[in-house]
């Protein structure tokens, strides 16, 4: 018997990434102040990060952070249903759900680990997760992960999801969408959809991972902006590492489902809970991710004066009215060589590339905070377009 050598197999792939000019190298950042950070003992100014509301660093916030950790110290100890589960805890699942107008919350470590609770404590082989084509990696991995049937529907397409559970009549089914897509902006038709699930008896799953914090009334997300609940969405993630500002995720849901999910969910049950102080410290950016109505207010202004900005400047944008704004470059030189342009000029912008996106599509991701300034927005813009125009006398026009 002669088995493949991983080494050898590692070596091809990566050779192969580095043809493909898809190799991914890490940046580290020593020091960060709002919406600036220290790269490499340089200052840039970073559209790449995902606290969209600038609470990351809010005083309240990462002082009930530091309160709790010198009262409880830096871990959970233990899992949630050994000796990890703290007051912190119990009082963030409680915050949340109350925000969210959902009878129950159950916190995780992570948006993945609750992605893959889900499907693996609640669909079996046989089953059936029917996803949008351009969902999150953690839904789509999940769905392997629990062994049940995963089926594709076009973008954005409502109809293509009622024709992929029709094609599947037998087992149990779940339709799962992510509210704002990471890589687009743009958001799902949510109550089309729900429409489909109750058609095709689906359980509806939303990953509002980008969507909490940002859009609908108090920042309840995408699925209140849709004017829908529990009802419609019997279960909902939300991430606390985004608009939030910290790390973790919360599954908001009907009673059952959830109490379900605490007693039979593996990514749940065999792992440390997440440190107290960390809770803590959610539940104070909960507060304000409620009652801070100008920080949403600023941060749609700043998008509308980034996408009227760049559309001036010609440059290709997408339908996105979210903090995600891509800047399609074609291809994958075109992709690089503008974010090393941005670099260069003071600005921390990431290039995304295939496989995260598909072929053709390598663009630059933007996202904006609340934290940024009007003249930040306008910095980047100004330098987008002439960064754009050398990179195509260089490079080619959008492929």
């Amino acid at each position: 018997m002669t088995r493949p050598d991983l080494h050898d197999r590692i070596l091809a792939q990566r050779q192969q990434r580095v043809a493909l000019a898809r190799q991914r190298t890490r940046r580290t950042v020593n020091r960060r102040d709002g919406v600036r950070v220290e790269v490499e003992g340089r200052w840039l100014t970073e559209f790449s990060s995902n606290d969209y509301l600038g609470l990351a660093q809010q005083f309240e916030v990462t002082n009930a952070l530091q309160d709790a950790a010198a009262r409880e110290g830096t871990g959970a100890g233990a899992s949630h249903l050994v000796s990890g589960h703290h007051a912190a805890h119990d009082g963030l699942e409680r915050d949340i759900a109350d925000w969210l107008g959902y009878p129950r919350a159950l916190l995780f470590g992570s948006g993945f680990l609750a992605n893959l609770a889900v499907q693996q404590a609640l669909l079996e082989d046989g089953d059936v997760c029917v996803q949008d084509r351009l969902n999150h990696a953690s839904l789509l991995d999940a769905t392997r992960l629990a062994g049940a049937k995963l089926r594709r529907y076009p973008h954005l397409d409502p109809e293509g999801a009622l024709r992929q559970l029709k094609l599947q009549p037998d087992g149990a089914a779940m339709l799962a969408t992510d509210g704002v897509f990471s890589m687009d902006g743009d958001t799902a038709p949510l109550r089309a959809l729900s429409l489909v699930a109750r058609m095709q008896q689906a359980l509806f799953f939303v990953d509002d991972a980008h969507g909490v914090g940002v859009r609908g009334p108090e920042g309840r997300g995408s699925v209140a902006e849709a004017r829908m609940g529990v009802a419609d969405v019997p279960l909902q993630l939300v991430t606390l590492g985004k608009a939030l500002g910290g790390y973790g995720a919360v599954v908001v849901g009907e009673e059952t489902l959830i109490q379900h999910l605490a007693e039979t969910a593996r990514p749940y049950i065999y792992t440390t809970a997440l440190p107290p102080a960390l809770a803590a410290a959610t539940r104070v950016a909960v507060k304000h991710a409620r009652r801070d109505q100008w920080r949403r207010e600023k941060l749609q202004s700043l998008v509308d004066r980034f996408r009227s900005g760049a559309q001036r400047a010609g440059l290709q944008l997408m339908a996105s009215d979210t903090p995600i704004q891509p800047v399609l470059c074609g291809s994958d030189g075109n992709a690089l060589a503008l974010a090393a342009a941005l670099d260069s000029a003071g600005y921390l912008v990431p290039a995304i590339r295939p496989p995260t996106v598909p072929d053709g599509k390598a663009r630059l991701r933007v996202t904006l905070s609340a934290l940024h300034s009007p003249q930040d927005v306008d910095g980047l813009v100004d330098t987008l377009a002439r960064s754009w125009e050398a990179v195509q006398r260089v490079h080619g026009a959008v492929a």
